[in-house]
């Protein structure tokens, strides 16, 4: 397939990671939770800025973060927190660092209830992917219904930084919502 010739969802833009990342992961269901908690951290980071500005810093989270391990997230103490303030290579937001770990407690507690995160959020959508039409940008929301119980649900068990916005964006990314346009060539592939 010509490069050229390939329709994108316009968001990525012709930057070459965010081009990647909308080619092989934004949108692919997530059914692994080591995934999935990779997913949730970087969202609670990227709330309040632009998700490239995330893309970018990545594999300074990964490290930062225990390879997005969250048992051993869960377990990090204020001197880790004092470490990560000072770690220029991720956003150091206070608020943020202490929502992670605080999130991924929460993590593990949702795991000894449903078995998986995984399943228990996939069970928002009896384990089906959200197939949304849209043929314009601007016709895509920045919340849902869906969104707003899940984010309420999240709330209502511990989890910080899990606002509607930020839970639709996890949707998408994670492939629960399917919001490619109609012609991106992603649309049908999912």
């Amino acid at each position: 397939m010509d490069e050229k010739s390939i329709i994108r969802c316009p968001w990525c833009g012709t930057d070459p990671l965010y081009m990647k990342y909308h080619d092989e992961e934004w949108g692919v269901p997530v059914r692994d939770d080591h995934k999935m908690f990779e997913f949730l951290i970087l969202e609670t980071f990227q709330a309040g800025l632009s998700w490239l500005t995330i893309l970018r810093k990545r594999e300074n989270f990964r490290n930062a973060f225990a390879g997005f391990d969250f048992k051993k997230v869960s377990a990090f103490d204020e001197e880790k927190v004092s470490i990560l303030m000072q770690d220029a290579g991720i956003i150091r937001n206070q608020m943020k660092i202490r929502a992670a770990i605080s999130n991924a407690q929460a993590y593990i507690e949702v795991r000894k209830e449903f078995g998986s995160f995984c399943t228990y959020l996939w069970s928002f959508t009896k384990g089906k992917t959200v197939i949304n039409k849209w043929k314009n940008i601007a016709e895509i929301p920045a919340s849902t219904p869906l969104s707003d119980k899940i984010s309420k649900d999240l709330k209502k068990r511990g989890f910080k930084f899990v606002g509607s916005t930020v839970v639709y964006a996890h949707l998408q990314a994670t492939g629960i919502v399917n919001d490619h346009l109609v012609d991106c060539f992603k649309y049908n592939t999912i």
